[in-house]
């Protein structure tokens, strides 16, 4: 998963995900959950990288990111409860993915 597109189109497979890009900025485009507005993916291009920032659980946060070096404290969000995967290809699709997933499952409640 190297695309804003694949990442979007993962995220929006969930139930009453939607995008949204509230910055007014293309760069920032976020998923929601609809019924408490709440995100679970951030996508950004930075320093020309393509990244997607996840809601982690305090006990999973930092087993991501000592597995994988392109996972990172979460930019620009609370470094506690956020990770920032780099998708440069070291990180396997199918964790990306579970990745994706238990944000989904933290901001839903």
């Amino acid at each position: 998963m190297q695309s804003r597109e694949a990442v979007l189109a993962y995220c929006l497979t969930f139930p009453e995900a939607y995008q949204d890009a509230p910055f007014h900025d293309e760069n920032w485009q976020l998923v929601r959950y609809r019924k408490n507005k709440k995100a679970f993916a951030w996508t950004y291009e930075r320093e020309g990288r393509l990244c997607v920032n996840v809601k982690v659980a305090p006990d999973w946060r930092d087993f991501w990111r000592q597995t994988y070096p392109s996972v990172i404290p979460g930019y620009h969000q609370n470094k506690e409860h956020w990770n920032t995967i780099i998708l440069d290809g070291s990180v396997p699709e199918e964790d990306i993915k579970r990745m994706i997933a238990e944000s989904y499952d933290l901001i839903v409640g």
